[in-house]
């Protein structure tokens, strides 16, 4: 848990770390979730987090000792790392669109360019990344602040109420 909190601290990605430590990515996520690490890997990750081996090597001993995590991130952070992630996947769907649009036009001007029927593709697509950067980038918010809390609460009272009316 110290590991991810320090790679986020400094702005890196799992991807970065891993590579900036030479350590595989799935090496990286399983240490993040708490997983043992090598003494090797650990040296590793603290010299390109600039950090002291011993509070890597503490951290990982309190985790597994004690079966308990270490502090969490704060609310900020998370809500900080949900956005990124919103906005990577934003960039990603973009990018998909983009490719895959312009494979339906090559494959269009060579089979039939007298109709473009890859602009239907491209509008009906369009609108739905439209419609995911609206959101990601908090231009028009259609589900509110709390939508999602009330949502949660919404479907636990339901499952207490099925539970209590089958016992």
């Amino acid at each position: 848990m110290i590991v991810r909190k320090l790679r986020i601290e400094r702005g890196l990605s799992q991807e970065q770390l891993a590579s900036m430590a030479g350590v595989s990515v799935r090496t990286l996520q399983r240490i993040e979730r708490g997983a043992n690490a090598s003494a090797e890997t650990l040296k590793c990750l603290a010299a390109v987090l600039e950090t002291d081996f011993s509070a890597l090597r503490n951290g990982q001993d309190m985790t597994s000792a004690t079966d308990t995590p270490l502090p969490d991130l704060s609310e900020n952070e998370q809500k900080a790392m949900e956005y990124v992630r919103d906005i990577r996947s934003f960039y990603i769907h973009a990018i998909q669109y983009a490719v895959v649009i312009t494979g339906l036009a090559v494959v269009n001007l060579f089979t039939s360019p007298d109709y473009l029927w890859f602009l239907w593709a491209a509008f009906g697509w369009g609108v739905g990344l439209a419609v995911h950067g609206l959101g990601v980038f908090e231009i028009v918010n259609l589900f509110g602040d709390g939508w999602e809390k009330r949502q949660v609460a919404k479907r636990l009272a339901r499952n207490r109420q099925d539970g209590n009316g089958a016992g």
